[in-house]
């Protein structure tokens, strides 16, 4: 058996064009989606990946704006770059770009976001939202992660679902979204990490198995049932001397041998990747629309949405 590759990056390419289109639609009501992102100190991951979500709101037609802080940044003044965010009419999303510096700081700084704003649903505010299944915006990789499985035409109704790692980003929504009634979720959901005892003892019973350990190669062939679906969310770099950069990337499973035993399996890269920032794209049009029907609604005057 040879797994059908689940192309994220096509995904993600459909996506954008129908974000496109319809960010488009709401600029034609005088309305267009504003992202800002703050930066602190020089991590060259942070300022590749920040320069990646600039380039994408570029090409949706949304406007984007970016601070950088240097690495020795207050909270105080870190704050207040948040603050001035909250209040400016033409941002809808906020993107504090994580890691901080100073990580002690970075539970006041997501607390200080809007949540209206929250387009990277990490605030207290939406993650407890998101526990009771109420409208809220979802964290970018887990919401990319159910869209492939929709797009993909991968059931998760009744499906035994085993997820493997439990950080706040990834495997805990996750875990959560894919358990509750939804078209996304009806899942029976195992949570499993790096404390779990035989973890292949939970593995081999997955219809749909999700690596998100951050350890490169812990799902082996041997850990996978036949005819499962993998879902790889790792981005691991190994030294590779023939490579320009002189490492590459792997994902959290054995690629080439999994592939082999499955149904259907993820690639790292191109898999669950490019699906974060379209994701991000996905809540800032939505936050701009919801910004545009609570000012519709309020009776606020027509010039409003010109200077929006």
């Amino acid at each position: 058996m040879t797994a059908k590759i689940l192309d994220g990056k096509a995904i993600a390419q459909q996506m954008r064009a129908e974000l496109k289109a319809a960010t488009a639609q709401l600029k034609a009501q005088g309305v267009t989606p504003g992202l800002a992102v703050l930066l602190v100190g020089d991590n060259p991951a942070s300022r590749s990946y920040v320069a990646a979500k600039e380039k994408a709101c570029a090409e949706a037609g949304m406007h984007s704006e970016e601070v950088r802080l240097p690495a020795t940044a207050t909270q105080e003044q870190i704050l207040a770059v948040v603050q001035r965010f909250n209040l400016d009419p033409r941002v809808h999303g906020i993107l504090v770009q994580l890691p901080l510096p100073d990580t002690a700081m970075e539970q006041a700084v997501i607390a200080m976001i809007d949540p209206a704003k929250d387009v990277d649903g990490f605030h207290p505010l939406s993650v407890g939202r998101m526990m009771l299944g109420l409208p809220t915006f979802l964290p970018c990789t887990p919401h990319g992660i159910l869209h492939i499985l929709k797009r993909s035409g991968i059931r998760t109704d009744g499906a035994q679902v085993v997820v493997v790692g439990r950080s706040n980003i990834v495997g805990r929504p996750l875990a959560n979204l894919l358990s509750q009634k939804s078209e996304f979720g009806n899942a029976t959901v195992t949570l499993c990490h790096t404390r779990t005892r035989d973890l292949a003892k939970h593995t081999l019973q997955a219809d749909i198995l999700i690596a998100a350990a951050g350890r490169a190669c812990t799902i082996t062939a041997e850990m996978v049932r036949a005819g499962a679906v993998v879902i790889d969310v790792g981005v691991n770099r190994v030294p590779d001397a023939t490579a320009k950069a002189g490492y590459r990337l792997i994902g959290d499973v054995d690629y080439d041998a999994v592939k082999e035993k499955v149904a259907a399996i993820t690639p790292v890269p191109g898999g669950v990747g490019p699906m974060t920032i379209t994701m991000l794209l996905f809540n800032t049009l939505e936050s701009a629309r919801r910004a545009a029907a609570r000012h519709a609604a309020s009776g606020a005057r027509g010039d409003w949405l010109a200077r929006s």
